[in-house]
């Protein structure tokens, strides 16, 4: 043990205080659904065209698989750090540091993108109220640079809330989840009715895309467009109820599915597939215009605004959790170990995580078009995405595998599933990161160009590596030897007798 590193954790348990029963699980992983729909379905029209439909269905599988692993791994270790303790502990140290280092990473990426979608929605308000121009600067919300300067004090207005404790962030984020969900299905619902094209059984079929490789890219896109129904697990340490966050996260996850695949039919009802392209982000608000006249047209646009921020606090509050758990193992610095002594919520973590996503976002404004911006952070979160469901799928099967031998059910749920949809992530993310590394033959920093979009995740699993270094030799982090790390309350493994 280091000197002046006291044994046991290094700062003060999350409090379980939050009594809503699967509330804060719901809500924490329910409210980017709006928003992965309002970005998400141009994206994906791009690769499955009509076919979208069923490429939301066959993502699921895998996906559905990963959540079984979240809920089986959740009940035996309920855990903040959640596949960070959890592939550390089975799999291995440097695979466990990798998980969580890339989940932090993917999450500072994706709120510092949304922050600038969410000033490119508001100033579409700005913009609907006859406000274009302010002391001199054309209020574009095409613009990446102008989109972020808006989008980065909404970024510091939801950090707010998240500081001040998982409940009053709940209550928000319900309150944003039933006006945005009504207008969803309010629209949806009119567009399926009104829609003048034709529905087809052929928009279910996945064997109608174009290519392999299409399929594997759409897949990855669509893995990205579930992403968040994990952020209920990590707060499981905040909860009376372990298991509330097992039961809330599957809930959301099979929500956000039937919400995807009817929103898709419904777009598909009203847009061919070139306007769904053309369109992009602003699909959702396009739709609503063409339904509705102002100002029921702007309705959508509202319901993204509300869903834009709901998604950033739904980031930052799971990212900083996250942080913590690594700091209580002293992989990451005694910095992200500080609780509030009011909130019992990580706050320097928390400003920490919104510091460093403002800067990422900062960055991003030399991509100028956001719709380009917005692509090219998609496909590279969709790979890292890819790579951590897989390795936290790979941990279940691991540490369960003794359940082969107790008949054909507890070996589905606890191994075979976990484990196909780890080899369907890890098979799609190797195919994808080799057509990208033989797409093209000169480096040029635009969404189109695949050793730029490789490079990405590259930069953010080979810095993970060295910080791993760092925290194995020079913190001599335990979590390296023992896979316990400093957090008193981890429960005894099998395989700890061995360690």
């Amino acid at each position: 043990m280091a000197a002046g590193i006291p044994a046991g954790p290094p700062a003060p348990e999350l409090r379980r205080t939050l009594g809503v029963r699967d509330g804060v699980a719901i809500a924490a992983s329910s409210t980017a659904a709006t928003t992965s729909i309002g970005i998400g379905m141009g994206a994906l029209a791009v690769y499955a065209g009509r076919q979208t439909p069923a490429l939301l269905l066959v993502a699921f599988l895998p996906i559905l698989g990963i959540a079984l692993s979240y809920a089986r791994l959740n009940r035996t270790e309920p855990n903040c750090g959640n596949g960070y303790t959890w592939v550390g502990r089975s799999v291995g140290a440097w695979p466990g540091f990798l998980t969580g280092w890339v989940v932090l990473v993917a999450n500072v990426v994706f709120m510092a993108y949304t922050s600038a979608i969410t000033g490119s929605v508001v100033l579409q308000f700005v913009n609907k109220a006859g406000l274009h121009r302010l002391l001199g600067v054309g209020l574009d919300p095409g613009s990446t640079g102008i989109s972020t300067v808006v989008g980065l004090v909404a970024l510091v207005a939801v950090t707010v809330t998240a500081v001040t404790g998982v409940r009053s962030a709940t209550r928000l984020q319900w309150a944003l989840l039933a006006f945005e969900y009504t207008v969803l299905l309010v629209f949806c619902t009119w567009a399926m009715l009104a829609g003048h094209e034709s529905f087809s059984w052929n928009w279910l079929d996945p064997f109608a895309i174009d290519s392999f490789r299409s399929l594997a890219q759409g897949l990855v896109l669509a893995v990205f467009v579930f992403w968040g129904w994990d952020a209920a697990f990590t707060v499981n340490e905040e909860t009376k109820n372990a298991s509330d966050a097992s039961r809330g996260g599957l809930i959301a996850l099979l929500a956000m599915l039937g919400l995807l695949v009817f929103a898709a039919i419904s777009f598909q009802r009203i847009l061919g597939n070139d306007e769904l392209v053309a369109q992009g982000p602003q699909a959702l608000t396009y739709l609503g215009a063409k339904l509705a006249p102002e100002p029921w047209a702007s309705l959508p646009l509202a319901a993204l605004m509300c869903s834009a921020f709901a998604s950033l606090q739904s980031s930052v509050i799971p990212t900083a959790r996250g942080a913590l758990a690594m700091g209580r193992d002293r992989t990451l610095g005694r910095l992200w170990t500080r609780v509030h002594p009011r909130y019992g919520s990580p706050a320097v973590g928390t400003l920490l995580i919104m510091a460093t996503s403002a800067a990422v976002a900062v960055l991003a404004v030399g991509i100028p078009k956001i719709n380009l911006m917005i692509l090219t952070a998609v496909n590279s979160i969709g790979l890292i995405v890819a790579l951590y469901y897989g390795l936290t799928a790979l941990a279940c099967a691991v540490r369960f595998r003794a359940d082969l031998r107790a008949g054909l059910s507890p070996a589905l749920r606890g191994v075979i599933v976990p484990g196909l949809s780890a080899l369907v992530l890890f098979g799609l993310g190797g195919y994808l990161a080799y057509q990208y590394a033989t797409m093209s033959d000169h480096f040029e920093a635009t969404p189109d160009n695949g050793w730029f979009m490789l490079l990405i995740p590259a930069l953010i699993v080979g810095s993970g590596l060295l910080v791993a270094a760092v925290a194995k030799w020079r913190r001599r982090s335990p979590y390296f030897t023992t896979g316990r790390g400093t957090d008193a309350d981890a429960i005894a493994l099998p395989m700890d007798a061995t360690a």
